[in-house]
């Protein structure tokens, strides 16, 4: 099976009851294509000469699709922009900024490819098992884009008060999404880590030498470097940490809700975690009707079941609740709030035809929304489970 073929086969469509009522804010829609959100944002920053600080969204958009999604700019130009690769509509102007908060949900147009009648069978009695029981509402592995190499966290670091090691994490860890500058300007400062007067010689300038600037004035203040770290950047360091925590949450929660048979283990790009395919009814109530918390310091659970699982996947790692924040500054926090331990798909539709691309495939085309938050790719994950899960046994208890 193929996702992802051709940029017109993973379409998003970002939804959203916010409209133009006048205010200080200049709304826009945002389409783009092969494009990542932040690579947009910027684009737009440098095309306008507007800070980037004065620039809000609500969600990250995936890079290899066709998207669409919404921007605020504070006293932005009221007027359009169109470039290669991205269309800035102008739609009026609101009187705050776009927040996640914002997104009511999105809706998704996928198209599979190259796949064999058997699998297409198996997929189409999926989305069947879907519609009954839904799928576990994970965070996807686009959610943890910020890792690197060493599968280390960067808030993990920074939570447990070792601010070198995440401004290391941060700045030079190599990262499989990097692009040939950025490899390069991340090995020149590991080569040189601690000798800031050379590495602020040789990296260009950037965000990045912009702190190496301040280390070389401020020797051994990390704490200080971690704070002069973009806002945004920090936001998605902490995010993806807790983001993590989250899922173990919910692996551990539906390891106590099923059975070891029913469980599939699925690899994402940080560990592994378990599907389910099918519950019976009382595993359908149990689950379907379970907001599971946002793990952080300002959680304050009544004693019972769910603190006590909560600090069971706490302990495996080491951890306790109080030491997921940050001392040494006001904000970020990390995120307070519940989701939705399952997730069911609306207006579910699917229809299947020859493959253009593979000749003697069938192409299987998706339609349906998902709430904000949920991610699509792993709907895709789930209808492949059939087909893989002779190849991947259950392991019910590996973390």
């Amino acid at each position: 099976m193929k996702l992802k073929r051709l940029p017109e086969d993973f379409q998003v469509e970002e939804l959203s009851d916010v409209a133009p009522q006048g205010g200080a804010f200049a709304l826009y829609r945002l389409r783009k294509r092969s494009l990542g959100t932040p690579e947009a944002i910027a684009a737009i920053a440098r095309r306008w000469r507007l800070p980037r600080r004065d620039i809000a969204y609500g969600g990250l958009k995936d890079r290899h699709a066709l998207t669409t999604q919404f921007v605020t700019i504070r006293h932005g130009p009221r007027r359009s922009l169109r470039q290669t690769n991205l269309e800035l509509v102008y739609l009026g102007q609101v009187a705050r900024p776009f927040t996640p908060q914002d997104i009511r949900g999105n809706r998704f147009h996928l198209v599979l490819r190259d796949l064999s009648a058997a699998a297409l069978a198996r997929a189409e009695q999926a989305l069947e098992e879907v519609k009954a029981c839904g799928f576990p509402n994970y965070f996807d592995d686009q959610r943890f884009g910020s890792v690197g190499v060493s599968g280390e966290f960067v808030a993990q670091a920074w939570c447990r008060g070792d601010d070198e090691r995440a401004l290391w994490l941060a700045l030079a860890e190599p990262n499989r999404h990097d692009r040939p500058r950025e490899r390069e300007q991340k090995r020149l400062l590991r080569q040189h880590w601690g000798d800031w007067a050379r590495c602020q010689a040789l990296l260009a300038p950037s965000h990045r030498r912009s702190i190496v600037s301040y280390l070389a004035a401020h020797p051994g203040d990390f704490r200080g470097a971690m704070a002069r770290l973009r806002a945004d950047l920090r936001g998605l360091y902490l995010a993806a940490w807790q983001s993590f925590l989250w899922n173990r949450l919910l692996a551990a929660r539906l390891r106590q809700v099923c059975r070891p048979s029913q469980l599939v283990l699925v690899p994402l790009r940080v560990e592994a975690v378990p599907f389910y395919l099918t519950l019976d009814a009382a595993q359908r109530q149990a689950l379907a009707a379970l907001p599971l918390p946002l793990p952080s310091a300002r959680l304050h659970l009544p004693p019972g079941p769910l603190q006590a699982l909560l600090q069971q996947v706490l302990a495996e790692l080491g951890l306790e609740l109080r030491q997921l924040r940050l001392k040494s500054l006001r904000e970020p926090f990390f995120a307070k709030g519940e989701r939705a331990a399952v997730v069911f798909p609306g207006e579910l539709a699917a229809s299947h035809a020859p493959d253009e691309l593979y000749p003697g495939r069938y192409r299987l085309t998706l339609d349906f929304t998902l709430p904000r938050g949920a991610y699509a790719t792993l709907l895709v994950k789930r209808l492949t489970l059939a087909a893989n899960r002779a190849a991947a046994p259950h392991s019910p208890r590996e973390p």
